[in-house]
Order: structure tokens, then sequence, then C-alpha cells
């Protein structure tokens, strides 16, 4: 039986970090061979060490939105914060707003520019499960968050973020996270293109992150965790690149949890891959067997959150700790804009 303490871990706050490596794949890359249970060091630049040709990556596309805004309510002109966190339809979106219980259904939010010449006006909806609202606006969302939003940074990164496009991957094409899939920061163009002239293959699934992917895990028993629901797709063409290579017994190395997760909802029980667009409630911890993916790329999560119960799934959990000890004593920097580890 899992332990709700099973996912505790101390980290000194210093090794939490506030901004991005620069280049991106200059972090460092902890590599774990689950046969062994050998732990060796690199860097993500060097990942080309650990693949052979024949293998498959799979990447997240989804690009984060500027989904945070700030506003006043009218007429009192109190500050008010909203971020977003899915859409309903065309200009309603799920969202979580402060200061809410002081905000009734009907209530506006005025959003302005630092000019104050262009603004717009949010009505705030009905209340939802775990302290969320329906928040409607009056235009095209996409519109109204391209002028006034920002990027929804972590809540653990205290400091600015100079370059914004460092919380996006550099091949982040359809828009829709609250957050990034970080695990993807790490790859720049020219190392995807040395990877590919070696022989290994990329293909791209979309799921979009929502912010739940953060909420602690609260019940003394984990599994019973209330899971969230997140949207992703997986292209006809992955689906067919994935059986394609298990056909050749390359393996298919999952760029990051949400690739996992996304991969792993697409699967029927045989690990039969098809075409998939819709909601994935998929739970995946220890004693889940992995249906498709051989190996996970990820960086390193979160305590008490189901994303480590994800990589325990695939390590084990006993493995999954002396994989966290390690890369504590040997000061690996953890989190969104942290170093990576290559689970094999």
């Amino acid at each position: 039986m899992i332990r709700l303490e099973d996912l505790d871990y101390a980290l000194p706050p210093q090794y939490i970090a506030q901004q991005p490596c620069e280049p991106r794949d200059a972090a460092r890359m902890l590599v774990y061979q689950r046969r062994t249970g050998e732990i060796a060091h690199s860097r993500v630049a060097q990942l080309g060490d650990f693949l052979q040709p024949g293998d498959l990556l799979i990447a997240n596309d989804s690009r984060v939105i500027p989904a945070r805004l700030q506003g006043k309510r009218e007429p009192t002109g109190g500050q008010v914060e909203v971020l977003l966190l899915r859409p309903r339809d065309t200009h309603c979106w799920e969202a979580l707003v402060r200061p809410s219980q002081r905000l009734k259904p009907g209530a506006r939010v005025l959003l302005e520019d630092e000019t104050g010449s262009n603004s717009e006006v949010l009505e705030i909806g009905d209340r939802l499960p775990h302290g969320k609202r329906i928040v409607r606006f009056e235009r095209d969302p996409h519109a109204v968050l391209e002028r006034h939003g920002a990027l929804p940074l972590p809540p653990y990164i205290h400091e600015p973020l100079i370059d914004p496009s460092r919380y996006q991957t550099t091949y982040a094409r359809v828009r829709g996270s609250a957050a990034a899939p970080t695990a993807g920061l790490h790859f720049t163009p020219q190392l995807v293109r040395s990877l590919e002239e070696y022989g290994v293959r990329f293909a791209f699934i979309t799921l979009h992150i929502g912010l739940d992917t953060f909420q602690p895990i609260r019940e003394v028993d984990p599994l019973q965790h209330p899971i969230h629901s997140e949207y992703l797709e997986v292209p006809r063409e992955t689906a067919q690149l994935i059986q394609e290579t298990k056909a050749r017994q390359g393996r298919v190395v999952a760029i990051g949890t949400t690739s996992v997760r996304a991969i792993e909802s697409a699967a029927d029980t045989q690990g039969t891959i098809s075409p998939y667009a819709g909601e994935t409630r998929l739970y995946i911890y220890p004693g889940y067997r992995m249906r498709v993916v051989d190996a996970i790329m990820t960086n390193f999560h979160l305590p008490r959150s189901t994303l480590l119960l994800l990589v325990a799934a695939y390590t084990g959990l006993e493995e999954l700790k002396k994989i966290y000890r390690t890369a504590i004593a040997e000061d690996y920097r953890f989190y969104s804009f942290g170093d990576a580890s290559l689970l094999l």
C-alpha cells in the first residue's frame, strides 16, 4: 500500500530553480538504468549518447497561454486576479479568481492596459467545485489574453522571467496550456536536428496542462486522490510512428509526464495505440504497467504530486526515492526550470 508520507522528501529552497538554464540543453541530466539500477550523470546536450537509431521521441506541442489577468472590480476598483484554466465554450472559461468569495455571480472586472486606453470587461459567473469559477468574455478570449494576459509561472518561482519565450518549448504550436510541459524546455532546434541526423525520430502529441497538475495529494490513501481531467490529441501520424517503432524493436521515449499520460491514454490493454482526441482521467501510479512507453525523460517533481506517482509507476517507489536522494546529494536543480532525468 502506498502511503502519503512515501511521497514526501525534504528539499532545501535553494534547490528550486528560479531561472532556466542557458542554453536550454546545457541542463544537467541524471540517467537511470532500470534494469541494473545504475545512475550516471550527463547533460541534455548528450542525450544522443543514451539513445539508438530507430528510437522515437514523443513530445507535447501544447503552448502555454498568457492565462493570468489582473483587473479591477467595477465600480469599487478592488484588485482582482483571474487565472484561466480551460474553455467551456467560445466565451466562457473555468478559472481561479481571487478574491473569489467576495465576488458574487454577475460581478464585473475591468482589464486595462498600461495606457488605460484599451479596456475589456469580464463577468464573474457561477461557482464550481474546488474553488473554481466561470468567467465570461465579451469578445474572443484569446484576443483579450494577447493584450492583457501574462504567463502563469508556477507559484514556487519567485523571480521575474526576463524572456517569456523561455517558458515555452521551441516546438510549441497548439495554444491551450496553463503550465509548460517542462521536460521539453530543454530541447533546442539544434539538438532536435542532431538527434534526427543520428536516426532518432520525433513525433508530437498535444495535451493541454491545467493547474490541477500542481495540486498536492491530500488524501491519506493517495490512490483516492481525485485525478484531474486534461484534453489531449494523439494524431494519426504519431500513432502510426509508434506502431512502426514497436514493430522494429525501437524504443518509445516520452518527453515529460504529459507525453506519458497522452500515449498511455490512447493505448488499449494490448499496447495498440490509435488516434485519439478527448479528455483523459488516467491515473498512473505504482502497479500500473506501461503499455507503450519504454523510457521517460522528465524533470524532478514536487512532493505529494500525481507526477511523482506517475514516475514511480515506471521506476518503482523505492528506486525513485534513491534517484531523488542522489539528485539532491549531487546538487541538481528541481522543478519547472530545473534539470532533467532520463529513465531507461
